[in-house]
C-alpha cells in the first residue's frame, strides 16, 4: 500500500489535475488535500461534495439494477473543465471518496478517470 501523501501527488500529477480533497463520507470533513483550492477550501469542499455523493446513492433511480452494479464515480462536467467523485471503498457509512478538479483545457476526462483509478488502487491495496 502506498502512502496518503504518495496518492495525492499522483493524483495531482494526472494532466489538469488542479486539486484533490479525500473526503470521510460518513461525516463529510475533508481527510487530506492537496492543489489549489482557491474557490472553496478543502472543507467546504467536502461538506458539499458529500452532499453530492449521498444524494446520488440514495436516489433510487441512479442505484437500481443489479446487486453488484454500484455507484462508483460521478462525474460533474463544466464550461471550463470536469470534476470526478471517485467513491473509494465499501458502502457508504464510513465510505471514503475523493473529489479531483480538473481543467478542461489540460485535462482528459478518460485519461483521468484511469489514473485516478490506478492510483487509488495502489492506496488500498487493488480494492476501491
Amino acid at each position: 500500500m502506498n502512502s496518503l501523501d504518495g496518492c495525492l501527488k499522483r493524483i495531482m500529477d494526472i494532466p489538469g489535475a488542479c486539486s484533490v480533497t479525500l473526503v470521510d463520507g460518513a461525516s463529510g470533513l475533508a481527510i487530506a488535500a492537496a492543489g489549489v483550492h482557491d474557490i472553496v477550501d478543502e472543507h467546504e469542499d467536502a461538506a458539499g461534495t458529500t452532499d453530492v455523493v449521498r444524494a446520488a446513492l440514495s436516489c433510487s433511480a441512479l442505484t437500481t439494477g443489479r446487486s453488484d452494479d454500484d455507484i462508483t464515480e460521478i462525474v460533474v462536467c463544466r464550461t471550463g473543465g470536469f470534476h470526478l467523485l471517485h467513491l473509494v471503498d465499501g458502502d457508504f457509512e464510513g465510505r471514503l471518496f475523493v473529489h479531483v478538479v480538473f481543467d478542461g483545457d489540460t485535462g482528459n476526462l478518460g485519461m483521468a478517470r484511469y489514473q485516478l483509478r490506478a492510483a487509488l488502487a495502489e492506496l488500498t491495496g487493488g480494492q476501491r
